[in-house]
């Protein structure tokens, strides 16, 4: 399906991490915008420090995909800790950020096993200086965690892009 928004999981039956639901609205998705997510995840095993998130970004050319090349922390990047990102982001003993505070969604390593679920919640996209091979367009992102060697999930979600 090119265009218009899927996902999938793609990891083996063994995964610990699987990603029950997800739903993004509108479609394509406006930049900027609001993004409306729903989302659910269930979790087999705790997800540790140094987490590890491998990044395929893939922009449809016409009839062919072509992988975009990491700039900037931006495209097909591989975060080597994803849990030291998020510890800058958010610095660890601040509360999370809603709407994860509202629905128990932990926002810091490590990530207990368990299920979570984050309702109909509405982000604001704001205008960001996209690079100029962000722009509009068909795009297939595949995120794959591991730690240790240990692929925990994975997972592929196909979206448009439509800035403004």
């Amino acid at each position: 399906q090119v265009g218009g928004f899927a996902w999938e999981n793609c990891g083996d039956r063994r995964d610990p991490v699987v990603l029950q639901s997800l739903s993004v609205a509108p479609d394509p998705i406006s930049i900027p915008g609001s993004l409306r997510v729903s989302a659910a995840v269930s979790s087999g095993k705790a997800m540790a420090s140094p987490l590890k998130v491998v990044l395929v970004v893939e922009k449809a050319l016409g009839d062919l995909w072509i992988q975009l090349p990491c700039i900037d922390q931006l495209g097909s990047c591989t975060y080597n800790d994803v849990c030291t990102i998020l510890d800058n982001l958010i610095p660890p003993g601040t509360t999370c950020p809603e709407p994860l505070l509202t629905y128990g969604i932990p926002c810091h390593c490590p990530f207990k096993a368990g299920s979570y679920s984050l309702p109909a919640s509405d982000f604001i996209l704001p205008d960001v200086e996209l690079p100029a091979w962000m722009t509009n367009g068909n795009y297939r992102v595949r995120a794959a965690v591991s730690n240790g060697g240990e692929e925990l999930a994975c997972v592929k979600v196909a979206f448009s892009l439509q800035s403004q």
